[in-house]
């Protein structure tokens, strides 16, 4: 017993063999931006004088929320307004006071026999439907004829078209009227993009390429800026408020991706797991966005 012991004992244990892991390349193109967002490095936010004034500036706007006239198109247009510059963020509280005052007399508003401004029920409807509130799509019949199409009239109503569009968006299944709306505004706004002046025309033409319903607010917050500055209409309080909002944002994604591209290069994960894609940024643009 004790021979045997020794002679296992002195047999040499065979090594074990551990295969090598060769993962597949993914071949992915490298990134685009480099270093690029490293030269941010220098950034550290607002200012003091931008802070004073961007707190000056949102001040002054939410006065003109609490003064503006509840249930009227002046509101309505400046709730508009404040989201497409993507500043609605800062005043959720007032905005969504104001809509649900507007909810609540909805029918009785829409029922009134002067209440014939596409303009001003297509934007009533589609600011309620964008903010969760389920209204009726019926408050359109009366810009129709007994065959349910839509009234030639209109043709002339261009705000009032673009308005009926953007509303469409915001349709469920079964609205016919809606469905109808789309075909009527899509075609009659393409045909009037020729006659238009440069800057309603751009502001059109990206309604119909990119649908208020399908676009980002950081993208969006850009064009619109350019599109209401262009808008003789525009209140410069409001302008100033959503530019300085915009660049102060702007500074701070700059910097967020400073420190992130930082940490990926001292991680070094485009050379360590080379199967993956080197999208640092765009994954910090996607979850922004979302």
């Amino acid at each position: 017993m004790d021979g045997n012991a020794g002679e296992v004992a002195n047999q040499v244990c065979p090594q074990t063999v551990v295969a090598e892991v060769t993962r597949r390349c993914g071949n992915h193109h490298p990134t685009v931006w480099g270093d690029h967002f490293l030269a941010y490095a220098h950034l550290s936010g607002a200012n003091e004088w931008e802070k004073k004034q961007h707190e000056h500036l949102k001040e002054e706007v939410r006065k003109m929320l609490e003064m503006s006239p509840s249930k009227s198109l002046q509101t309505l247009d400046l709730i508009n307004a404040i989201q497409c510059l993507g500043i609605a963020y800062h005043f959720e509280h007032e905005i969504e006071e104001s809509l649900a005052c507007i909810y609540s007399c909805y029918d009785q508003l829409n029922a009134e026999a002067d209440e014939t401004d596409l303009h001003l029920v297509a934007l009533r409807f589609r600011v309620l439907r964008q903010h969760g509130y389920y209204v009726s799509s019926h408050v359109f019949r009366k810009f129709t004829d007994d065959q349910g199409n839509y009234n030639k009239a209109l043709v002339s109503d261009v705000q009032g078209l673009l308005s009926l569009y953007e509303a469409t968006q915001f349709r469920v299944h079964n609205e016919e009227i809606l469905d109808e709306a789309v075909n009527f505004t899509t075609t009659h706004l393409k045909l009037l993009l020729l006659t238009l002046s440069n800057s309603f025309a751009m502001k059109i033409s990206n309604a119909l390429k990119y649908p208020i319903n399908y676009t980002m607010v950081t993208v969006a917050t850009r064009k619109y800026l350019s599109f209401y500055q262009e808008d003789k209409a525009h209140d410069d309080v409001l302008l100033n408020f959503a530019k300085l909002d915009y660049n102060i944002l702007q500074k701070m994604h700059k910097s967020e991706l400073c420190d992130i591209t930082r940490w990926w290069k001292e991680l070094d994960f485009a050379k360590a797991l080379p199967f993956t894609r080197d999208r640092v940024v765009e994954l910090y643009f996607w979850s922004l966005s979302m």
